[in-house]
């Protein structure tokens, strides 16, 4: 009865995240959800106190699934810390391509997205910050430079998604590369 349970509140989350997909956090449905589940109204309601609740589920759930890419990504990469930075960043490409539903949950912007949200959102990141607060520590770079690099990194991630996402580029082994170098460069210059 357990792995019941567990197995609906895994679909609920899965149909919860296609509906972030559709409607945004504003007008998400819990009865939708349910609907496409094909259980009652009340069902989602076993799982999750409230709305709320239920999002914040769906949030925790794309953490767990960066989590567990990071790992993987980290584990091959020894203690080079800017190595382990340019391989989260196109780690961090490919996961977003291969999982383009979970994007709505990652770059949720809407404005009845509260606090909680912000935070559990906060937590998918928090790992990249520490491996980059520690680079940076150990680098010495002027505040300016390191706010300089973070903000030009970022644009080559999601500029390389909106360019695959418009047809501009492919996602392929070849691009991946490209941002690779592109990220690694980034750290020789000034």
């Amino acid at each position: 009865m357990a792995e019941r349970a567990k197995n609906m509140r895994q679909l609920l989350i899965e149909a919860g995240i296609e509906e972030i997909n559709r409607a945004g956090v504003t007008d998400f449905s819990v009865r939708r959800v349910a609907t496409a589940c094909g259980v009652s109204c009340a069902a989602p309601y076993k799982h999750f106190k409230d709305k709320r609740e239920f999002i914040a589920a769906i949030i925790d759930y794309v953490n767990a699934q960066w989590r567990e890419r990071q790992d993987q990504i980290l584990a091959g990469c020894g203690g080079d810390l800017r190595r382990q930075i340019v391989e989260v960043v196109v780690g961090y490409l490919a996961f977003l391509m291969e999982k383009p539903w979970f994007r709505s949950v990652l770059m949720l912007k809407d404005a009845e997205f509260d606090n909680l949200y912000h935070k559990a959102r906060g937590q998918m990141s928090s790992r990249s910050q520490q491996l980059q607060e520690r680079f940076f520590a150990e680098s010495g770079w002027e505040p300016d430079r390191i706010r300089r690099k973070l903000h030009i990194v970022r644009a080559i991630l999601f500029g390389t998604v909106f360019l695959i996402d418009s047809g501009e580029l492919s996602f392929d082994a070849a691009v991946l590369e490209t941002v690779r170098a592109a990220v690694d460069r980034e750290f020789d210059l000034p």
